[in-house]
């Protein structure tokens, strides 16, 4: 079934409205479904297996988006670096823009 026909036979526009969300569309719901089903910790095979997939890139795609990783490493990356800032302020024998071990 096409995307209009459905739209027309379940009256989908006019439910959406009704709810007070136009423009979401049913493909939606099932994005919503597996970000809940990835941060729940559904592993690839899991996702794969909801979403009837038999290619892992959609399930990664899904597992990276809710587990935050990119986050975690810009944090991770900007901790180490504001350390090495701390130590040259606090090493004055050094040149500046020279990173020192702080560990």
């Amino acid at each position: 079934m096409r995307r209009s026909g459905f739209n027309k036979l379940s009256g989908w526009v006019e439910a959406v409205k009704v709810i007070g969300v136009p423009g979401l569309h049913f493909h939606d719901l099932r994005h919503t479904g597996n970000m809940i089903a990835a941060d729940s910790g559904a592993g690839l095979k899991d996702l794969m297996a909801r979403m009837g997939h038999d290619n892992v890139r959609a399930a990664v795609i899904y597992q990276h988006a809710v587990r935050g990783a990119d986050k975690l490493i810009t944090e991770a990356i900007d901790k180490h670096l504001i350390g090495h800032e701390r130590a040259r302020d606090e090493d004055d024998d050094d040149p500046p823009g020279l990173l020192v071990p702080t560990g």
